[in-house]
């Protein structure tokens, strides 16, 4: 099955646009590493302060390119895997809400008047047309999301027989898990967060808009998480040159996800007060449960990969892996997944770490987060989106591949780079150096009383690694650049379709074909595991706080 004609410019737009941000964000990846290493002092920068820049770099490239491709993926999965049946008109309005959204968002954000990092929880306080964009980009991906809800009835009612393809599955479970976050954030910004910017309320209660945050603010991750996952499961395979080891393990992983995920959000917020610490325990043990499905999804992956290697000549207990698609030009998506697979164990290593009450006691607000979640998030989600959004656009223009060599060699520079600076930012984490703050002006100054030199070395790896990964970056748009240019086939466009795999074992497990019972224990975990500590800090009736702006002198000493 085709993706639709009409739907190409759609999703050109969605894939096209927040890669154009990306090279903000990027840019101001690179100077925070720079400012942390005192390589750079923040108030010399040209045009944004330190947390103006930390600001932007956060959105761009953790909620505008991400909810963006997400939808752009759905769009193109929908369509191809169920009877091209998705809704142009709903997919064009959730574009231009998501494109508003942004562009609201971003006006006050480079205006200085939206400094309040990619979390945005007060008392840090933001300009309330940041806050409106917001708004507008979660609703837009909604509108996408609801249109593309009749297409799913309509395969389902002609195809009763049948089992709903894994990549739409994957798609659903993605967008399932990002409606039931969203609700909480939504309520914290437009009940709490834009009343309070507009001047309407004196104040806002903290520990409840943080808790909300958080509601929404790890979810958030699988949502990133899911898109990719849904690669793995269903092209990684075929790209490796065999088969999905088990159909049944990529649904029951995806449905696992949708009553995991957003159970867990308390783990961000074992340091702060206001809270039980009895919730924060069940919201650990929760928290740890999430591994059982990366898990899975491991040794299936494993399993597919070895099926795809032994297949074109592997041999024993561990040489097949020379027989993967490392290097080859014609599957150069295969190492954009792979090494994103690659990354994100020792993201996830470090993640349960964080979810551990003692350990995470030693590292809370410290190097070691952006260490950590850049593991997940530039490892796997970052990745993923590069490597699958060159394919899309180059697919749906019909346009050659230009350079293969240099866009092979991306993910393999990426991880280098992600690499050094997580371990970089690891080292100095362990040894107390803060997140969040502009090491340069104070902590790694030799004239500064608060001079920390024992942090250098892993700031300075940070900023190796940071270089290396804007060079990947420069190399990935060089080549979309130059693949743009080329001429174009429509016949090529015409026959664009997703490359998916096959399973070995295509198992029928009736307890993995509805998506309602795996909604409805979601509902049922989230109603558990958050009705009663939002019930006590609803009942607290904790002060309002004003508004602060961290930008100030204050802050950044």
């Amino acid at each position: 099955m085709r993706i639709q004609k009409e739907l190409r410019p759609v999703v050109l737009i969605e894939v096209l646009f927040p890669l154009a941000l990306l090279l903000l964000g990027v840019y101001h990846g690179v100077v925070q590493v720079l400012c942390r290493a005192g390589i750079v002092r923040a108030d010399g920068l040209p045009g944004m302060g330190y947390y103006q820049g930390l600001t932007a770099h956060g959105v761009i490239n953790a909620i505008v390119l991400t909810t963006f491709f997400a939808v752009a993926f759905g769009n193109v999965v929908v369509s191809q895997t169920l009877d091209r049946g998705v809704s142009v008109a709903g997919a064009w309005a959730g574009l231009i809400l998501m494109a508003a959204g942004t562009l609201f968002a971003a006006i006050p954000i480079l205006l200085g008047q939206a400094s309040v990092l990619y979390t945005f929880y007060p008392p840090l306080k933001a300009s309330p047309f940041f806050y409106i964009g917001l708004v507008l980009l979660i609703v837009g991906s909604w509108v996408a999301f609801w249109s593309w809800i009749p297409a799913y009835r309509r395969w389902r009612q002609s195809h009763p027989a049948e089992k709903t393809p894994l990549a739409a599955v994957g798609i659903f479970a993605t967008f399932i898990v990002w409606q039931l976050c969203t609700l909480p954030v939504a309520y914290e910004v437009i009940v709490q967060l834009i009343p309070w910017s507009l001047g309407w309320t004196a104040g806002v209660n903290v520990v409840l808009a943080r808790m909300l945050f958080w509601f929404f603010g790890h979810p958030l991750v699988y949502f990133w998480l899911l898109p990719t996952y849904t690669m793995y499961y269903t092209m990684l395979p075929r790209l490796a040159g065999g088969k999905l080891f088990s159909d049944f393990y990529g649904r029951f992983v995806f449905m696992l996800f949708i009553v995991l995920s957003s159970p867990i959000g308390l783990h961000h917020q074992f340091m702060e007060p206001g809270i039980d610490t009895s919730y924060k325990a069940v919201h650990a043990i929760l928290t740890l449960l999430i591994a059982v499905p990366s898990l899975a999804t491991a040794f299936t992956l494993a399993a597919s990969l070895e099926h795809g290697a032994r297949a074109a000549g592997g041999r024993g207990y561990f040489a097949w892996w020379a027989k993967l698609p490392h290097l080859d030009e014609q599957r150069w998506l295969f190492p954009y997944l792979f090494m994103g697979l690659v990354i994100f164990i020792f993201g996830g290593f470090t993640g349960i770490v964080n979810a551990s009450y003692g350990m995470n006691a030693l590292v809370h607000n410290t190097a070691w987060l952006p260490a950590h979640f850049h593991l997940t998030v530039a490892g796997p989600v970052f990745l993923g989106i590069l490597g699958m959004g060159l394919y899309l656009v180059l697919g749906m223009l019909g346009k050659p591949l230009a350079w293969p060599k240099a866009a092979l060699s991306v993910p393999y520079v990426w991880t280098l780079g992600v690499f050094t600076f997580s371990t970089g930012l690891f080292v100095s984490g362990l040894r107390g150096a803060p997140r969040r703050t502009n090491l340069g002006l104070s902590y790694l100054d030799p004239s500064s009383p608060l001079y920390r030199p024992d942090w250098l070395t892993g700031e300075m790896a940070g900023v190796l690694g940071g270089i290396v990964m804007a060079l990947a970056v420069v190399i990935y748009f060089a080549v979309l650049l130059k693949s743009l240019l080329a001429p174009a086939s429509a016949l090529a466009a015409d026959e664009f379709a997703l490359p998916l795999s096959e399973a070995y074992h295509d198992e029928d497990v009736p307890a993995v074909k509805n998506f309602f019972p795996w909604v409805a224990a979601a509902v049922l975990a989230l109603f558990l595991a958050y009705g009663p500590p939002l019930a006590e800090v609803i009942k607290a009736r904790y002060p309002g706080t004003p508004g602060y702006t961290p930008d100030s002198p204050v802050a950044v000493e």
